[in-house]
C-alpha cells in the first residue's frame, strides 16, 4: 500500500513538473512575442524620427537613402495624411519641411503598441 502511495506521489510530481515546464515554455514564447512587437515599434519610431529629421533639415530627396526612408515611412503615414498641413520654409539651398503628421503617427503607433502588449498581458494571466 505504501509503495502504491509513493508511486502516485511520484506521478503527481512528474505531472507538476510537466505542467510547470509547459507554463514556462508558454511564458517564454509570449515574452519573445512581446519583445518582437516592441522591437518592430522601435524600428518604426526610428524610421519616423529619421524622416522628421531629414525633412526638417531639407535633405536631398534625390538621394537613395532619403528616398528609401520617405518611401517606407510613407506607407505607415498614409492613414494620417491630411490631418495637418506641412509647413515649408525655404532656405538658400534647400526646403525645410515640418510634418506634424509624423509626430501624430509616432504617438498613435506607440499607444497602439502599448495597448497590444497590455492586452497580451491580460490574457496571459
Amino acid at each position: 500500500m505504501k509503495e502504491k502511495n509513493e508511486k502516485t506521489e511520484s506521478e503527481k510530481n512528474v505531472k507538476k513538473e510537466r505542467n510547470n515546464y509547459s507554463k514556462n515554455s508558454n511564458f517564454q514564447i509570449i515574452s519573445k512575442f512581446k519583445s518582437t512587437i516592441w522591437y518592430i515599434c522601435g524600428l518604426l519610431e526610428m524610421l519616423f524620427a529619421f524622416r522628421l529629421f531629414l525633412k526638417v533639415f531639407g535633405a536631398n530627396p534625390n538621394n537613395a537613402f532619403v528616398q528609401g526612408v520617405y518611401n517606407i515611412s510613407g506607407i505607415f503615414l498614409e492613414p494620417f495624411s491630411g490631418i495637418f498641413s506641412s509647413t515649408v520654409g525655404s532656405g538658400a539651398e534647400t526646403k525645410a519641411v515640418f510634418e506634424p503628421t509624423v509626430i501624430v503617427a509616432m504617438f498613435v503607433y506607440m499607444v497602439l503598441t502599448y495597448s497590444i502588449i497590455r492586452l497580451i498581458e491580460i490574457y496571459q494571466r
